[in-house]
C-alpha cells in the first residue's frame, strides 16, 4: 500500500499534466513513479527534465539501464530493480546480463568498470578515492562518462528514495530486491 498516494493522471492540472503528457509521449504510458512524483510539479519536472537529458548520455541506453539495476539493488528499491529490468529487457540485454547488473558485473570490461564506478560513487556519497577513479580510467573510461555515471546515479538514488519513501506500488513484472543489498 503507498505512502503516498499516485496522481490521478485525468485530474491533474497545470505542470504535473504537462509533464505527465510528455512521459506518456516518451514511455506510451504513465508508470506509478511518475505519478507519484507528481504530487510535486517541481520533483515532476526536474525527474523528466533529468530522465530526458540522460537519454542522451553517451554510455547509452543499455548501459543506464545496467547503472539503475546495480543502483537499485544497492539501495534497496524493488521499484527501481523491477522497472528496470524490465526495460533492460526492452533495450536488448539478455537475462544473464541484467542479473550481472545486480552484482555491479558485466563480461564486458568497460560496463564492468562503469557498473563499479557507479557502486563506489553511491555507496561513498561520491567520496570515492583515486585508486576507484584510476581503476575506471584504466579501462577506458573518460572524463565525459564519469561525469554520465555521476548523473545516472544521481537520478537514481532519486528515484530510489521517492519510491523507497513513498512505497510506490509497483507496475512491472516484480523483481525482488536481494537480502544481500
Amino acid at each position: 500500500m503507498p505512502r503516498i498516494h499516485p496522481i490521478d493522471p485525468t485530474t491533474a492540472t497545470g505542470d504535473a499534466a504537462t509533464h505527465l503528457g510528455t512521459v506518456r509521449k516518451l514511455l506510451g504510458g504513465t508508470p506509478n513513479l511518475f505519478l507519484t512524483a507528481a504530487n510535486s510539479p517541481a520533483a515532476l519536472g526536474a525527474l523528466v527534465g533529468f530522465i530526458g537529458n540522460l537519454g542522451k548520455s553517451s554510455l547509452g541506453a543499455k548501459r543506464g539501464e545496467q547503472i539503475a539495476i546495480a543502483i537499485a539493488q544497492k539501495n534497496g528499491c524493488g521499484y527501481c530493480l523491477s522497472a528496470h529490468t524490465a526495460l533492460g529487457g526492452l533495450s536488448g540485454l539478455d537475462p544473464a546480463t541484467l542479473a550481472a547488473a545486480r552484482r555491479a558485473s558485466s563480461a564486458d570490461g568497460k560496463t564492468a568498470a562503469l557498473l563499479k564506478l557507479a557502486v563506489a560513487i553511491n555507496e561513498t556519497r561520491g567520496q570515492i578515492d583515486d585508486a576507484t577513479l584510476a581503476a575506471a580510467r584504466s579501462a577506458g573510461v573518460t572524463d565525459s562518462e564519469v561525469m554520465e555515471v555521476v548523473a545516472h546515479v544521481a537520478v537514481n538514488v532519486f528515484t530510489n528514495y521517492l519510491n523507497n519513501v513513498s512505497k510506490t506500488e509497483i507496475d512491472f513484472p516484480v523483481v525482488a530486491v536481494d537480502a544481500a543489498a
